[in-house]
């Protein structure tokens, strides 16, 4: 097993991984992200959850990347326990916040804009996650933690395996033009993210 991913076990009965608990506590913005905005992204090969090679670098017109820790299967909880995982301000809520992008695709695809999503995460997981929920673009896996730690992108400790933060990077050609840290709650990003887009844009659509 990559000692980047965490580990999980068994969970009877399956938790909801599609719900947002009510008192889950709120990330604050520490600065770990100040350094982004402006930021040329690292031409480092990754490969998709189909095992496909990406160079995030080289995607011309204006990408949305949202970052994300984990998506767990519902069959599956971390070994260090949901509890703990819940009490991790900003790392619950990945599978809600890829469906809610999922529900905004469309919105996104008018715009022009490329959709895709990347965590630590070995791609059998990613594609898993991907199938299971129908997702209509894009997960990114940078297991070796190459590309976020060129870019010094924030990460967390959980269960003896390192993450990624939650953050979303709003991409022109390859340079970071805008940057949502923290991100919370994480089922409202994409509807964020499709606001600010429409000011961007003043209100105009891609034909």
């Amino acid at each position: 097993m990559d000692p980047l991913t965490p580990r999980y076990r068994s969970s009877m009965p399956a938790h909801d991984v599609y719900t947002l608990p009510v008192d889950l506590p709120v990330p604050e913005d520490d600065g770990a992200c100040d350094h982004l905005p402006g930021r040329s992204l690292p031409d480092i090969e990754l490969s998709d959850s189909d095992g496909r090679p990406v160079h995030l670098a080289r995607l011309p017109g204006l990408t949305v990347l949202f970052v994300y820790p984990a998506m767990g299967p519902p069959d599956r909880e971390p070994v260090g326990g949901i509890d703990a995982w819940n009490a991790i301000p900003g790392a619950r809520g990945c599978t809600p916040q890829a469906c809610a992008y999922r529900d905004h695709h469309p919105e996104l695809l008018a715009r022009g804009v490329r959709l895709i999503g990347l965590s630590a995460q070995p791609a059998a997981e990613q594609r898993e996650a991907a199938t299971r929920l129908g997702l209509p673009f894009t997960l990114v896996s940078d297991a070796g933690l190459s590309f976020a730690r060129r870019l010094g992108l924030p990460t967390l400790s959980f269960s003896g395996g390192v993450l990624l933060r939650r953050v979303t990077l709003v991409i022109q050609d390859g340079r970071i033009e805008h940057v949502f840290y923290p991100v919370f709650p994480p089922d409202r990003d994409a509807e964020r993210v499709v606001e600010w887009l429409s000011r961007r844009d003043g209100g105009s659509r891609a034909d």
